[in-house]
């Protein structure tokens, strides 16, 4: 049943920012989570609508919180066209088997495994936008994070199977150039090449980064442009930042974002989505003890380390909550066309957060 589960979820394609996709979707979440017991809240964005899960537990407790998406980076077609849904040799692949729709399988099984017994209160937050980074979502962590215990993420974990205790924290920054068009050739002098002064902030950026240790910066997206004859008149660099803590992420921001036009361009640079670095915490150990004497309980020795990813989770870290990432089945190839599961992890999950529930 995990399985047909797994392959239903895949079968219905959820690219970022295809509303209509992600909705129907979230409707099958909404009815699957109904009957499990949950009072079920939706919250509309633009880009799609996000949900809330509260399934009752004992009175007066503090609940646990999971946190999960059903936005994929996969386009609709992905699944016809280049990764279709196949188990083979225990190991089962498509698009968004590993990241994060085993995640999303593995808690529901596992919440209607314990539905009768005697628990703490659950409650589940699932965003349309996780890959883009959570922002039609970033307040709705927030606000539901309020009062929880715990916070536990759906997403794979190591390859090992270990449990996430921290994230370096991630932060889009969108540069854009507004130039002036002249003609190349017969009036180039009237013009201001909003590429040129791209190219030369991007340099800039690589200088900032340089002034700091245990950065990451990539340049993800480059446009701009027309036809070479034309001095461009626009350019934007979309640029993806990693940051292990919170003092390196503000000092390279307000670089960035306080860089000078070099060219006599227009430059705006703007923060498109952030998550905050989520440190190590004697409150994540803590729960991480918890953890691995719930998974002793099933038969499974749980660890924990430290990840360069980022999630919904770094919000939870960063807010002081006890929180862990990884709950969901052990694969690989997150982002790629190998993505891929272990099929019997799947079960071994659904027991490892049945004991969560149960005993924390």
């Amino acid at each position: 049943m995990i399985i047909e589960r797994l392959q239903e979820y895949v079968g219905a394609e959820t690219p970022t920012g295809d509303a209509a996709a992600l909705n129907a979707f979230a409707d099958r979440l909404a009815e699957r989570y109904d009957a499990l017991g949950a009072t079920v809240r939706r919250v509309p964005a633009p880009t799609g609508d996000h949900l809330v899960a509260d399934f009752p537990g004992r009175a007066g407790e503090a609940p646990l919180l999971f946190l999960g998406h059903h936005d994929t980076v996969w386009p609709i077609g992905q699944l016809r066209d280049a990764m279709p849904w196949r188990q083979e040799d225990g190991v089962i692949h498509g698009p968004g088997v590993f990241d994060m729709k085993g995640g999303l399988v593995v808690l529901e099984t596992a919440l209607e495994q314990v539905a009768d017994q005697d628990r703490r209160p659950v409650r589940v937050v699932v965003v349309a936008d996780e890959e883009v980074g959570s922002p039609s979502a970033r307040e709705l962590v927030t606000a539901e994070s309020a009062g929880v215990c715990a916070a536990f993420g759906l997403e794979p974990p190591h390859p090992n199977g270990d449990l996430k205790t921290s994230r370096w924290g991630s932060t889009r920054v969108r540069i854009e150039i507004t130039g002036r068009e002249a003609h190349a050739a017969l009036d180039p002098d009237s013009g201001i090449s909003a590429i040129d002064e791209l190219v030369d902030q991007l340099i800039a950026v690589r200088g900032i980064v340089a002034q700091h240790k245990e950065v990451l910066c990539n340049v993800g997206t480059i446009s701009g442009g027309g036809r070479t004859n034309v001095v461009p008149g626009s350019a934007a660099a979309d640029i993806g930042f990693r940051f292990v803590d919170p003092e390196t992420e503000c000092a390279v921001l307000d670089a960035v974002t306080g860089l000078s036009p070099v060219r006599g361009a227009e430059l705006q640079v703007r923060v498109m989505s952030n998550r905050p670095a989520w440190q190590p915490s004697a409150a994540t150990d803590e729960l991480l003890t918890k953890v691995t004497a719930a998974g002793r309980t099933v038969g499974q020795e749980i660890g924990g380390a430290a990840a360069s990813g980022a999630a919904d989770t770094n919000l939870t870290g960063w807010l002081g909550i006890p929180t862990l990432d990884g709950l969901g089945p052990v694969g690989k190839g997150a982002h790629a066309v190998h993505e891929q599961v272990i099929a019997a992890s799947l079960s071994e999950r659904v027991a490892l957060v049945a004991a969560i529930l149960t005993t924390i």
